[in-house]
């Protein structure tokens, strides 16, 4: 019997967080050696056009706006975090098959405003008022 639970991608992502963990923690050849940056930047380049396109703005506006954020790859997707918490990250549209990239925010990111407010937001282009956007949502959410 076929297991359905998860897709054959979230599967995938799954696997690659175990290797991003492996290589973040104290075993293997690569233990606490994995340059975030790097990963970051790798997974980019690995992208389609349309989304390294997009992927590449958006890690400049967040490094530009929160430059202390510590860049890694997190479910095998561009993360951005502080104090090593994950506070927002990028998923591309083709890791999932879907038909927008996603800047999404963890439930670090200090975006609470009531008792509702967004924590993903899809993105088909990028505009200069989105990017002041992304300034302001990233800012806010590395706000302690």
């Amino acid at each position: 019997m076929a297991d359905d639970t998860f897709s054959p991608e979230e599967r995938a992502a799954m696997k690659e967080y175990a290797q991003e963990k492996k290589g973040r923690a104290g075993k293997g050849p690569k233990a606490g050696k994995v340059d975030g940056l790097q990963a970051v930047l790798d997974k980019i380049a690995s992208m389609d056009h349309a989304d390294r396109s997009i992927a590449e703005r958006v890690h400049a506006v967040i490094m530009a706006a929160v430059p202390d954020f510590e860049p890694k790859t997190w479910y095998g997707s561009p993360a951005y975090a502080k104090n090593g918490k994950v506070i927002c990250f990028f998923q591309e549209s083709g890791k999932f098959k879907t038909r927008y990239c996603t800047l999404g925010f963890s439930d670090s990111a200090a975006l609470d405003d009531g008792t509702m407010w967004p924590t993903g937001f899809a993105i088909l282009s990028i505009t200069a008022a989105d990017e002041k956007r992304i300034t302001e949502l990233v800012t806010r959410a590395a706000a302690e």
